[in-house]
């Protein structure tokens, strides 16, 4: 079920607009095709503990909601949103074809249309740093990520990060700004989608740096998992 939220531009909007048909193919292959085990992994942090209602953040296509639909066996509300609606029409069509019951939202991370404390966990697979990387955003999306996040709840976020190693963190800088922006443009035809991509990737937060920023937001409490090398990193905070 989709439903339809009024919202402002946004500066990435037109980006993911225009490469919704081979997201999915180009995730695959530029992580060879280790993003399925981290959302997997991803999937099973948000839904463990006392959960009746999670909110896949900045859905993309819906793998991580589509993910946990599949690992659930109890009635639990799962809810996705994203601004792109190509992104979204995907995502549905996903999750009918799976007979998954996911709630589809177009809607703005900095304006959330849900009441405080609603969800008792939010997961974003490989977004965030879309909502905090340089955005003019960034304090508003991260405040309604907690407002709408109940206490003792958990935020989930699976994102690229930097490994600890130079030679390791210098050649993935590398594989970023050759493979993946050459064969990124080439699948899309999007040159600026994955100019901003690469360079976002290669200039995120490292792990240790990404805690921090979450603690200082008002999580209580975070810890993560380097994944590859330290090429991305799973984090969980408590609210």
């Amino acid at each position: 079920m989709a439903i339809q939220i009024k919202k402002t531009p946004k500066p990435l909007y037109n980006i993911f607009t225009d490469i919704p048909s081979r997201y999915d193919l180009i995730n695959h292959i530029f992580t060879w095709g280790m993003d399925n085990r981290w959302r997997f992994k991803a999937a099973k942090e948000c839904l463990s503990g006392n959960v009746t209602r999670v909110l896949d953040l900045a859905c993309g296509t819906g793998d991580l909601s589509i993910t946990m639909a599949k690992l659930t066996k109890s009635r639990i509300e799962i809810t996705a949103l994203d601004f792109s609606q190509p992104m979204l029409d995907i995502a549905e069509y996903k999750a009918q074809c799976r007979g998954y019951p996911i709630t589809f939202i177009r809607g703005d991370a900095g304006n959330l249309p849900f009441p405080d404390g609603y969800f008792d966990s939010i997961g974003i697979s490989f977004a965030f740093r879309n909502l905090t990387y340089k955005h003019p955003q960034s304090s508003q999306h991260i405040a309604e990520i907690l407002r709408v996040l109940r206490p003792g709840g958990k935020f989930v976020i699976v994102e690229s990060s930097q490994p600890r190693s130079r030679v390791i963190r210098w050649l993935d800088h590398i594989y970023l700004r050759t493979f993946v922006y050459r064969i990124g443009w080439w699948l899309s035809r999007n040159r600026n989608a994955f100019n901003y991509l690469t360079i976002s990737a290669s200039r995120y937060c490292s792990a240790e740096e990404l805690r921090t920023l979450l603690l200082n937001s008002g999580l209580r409490k975070v810890s993560f998992q380097r994944l590859f090398f330290g090429a991305a990193a799973i984090h969980i905070a408590v609210k």
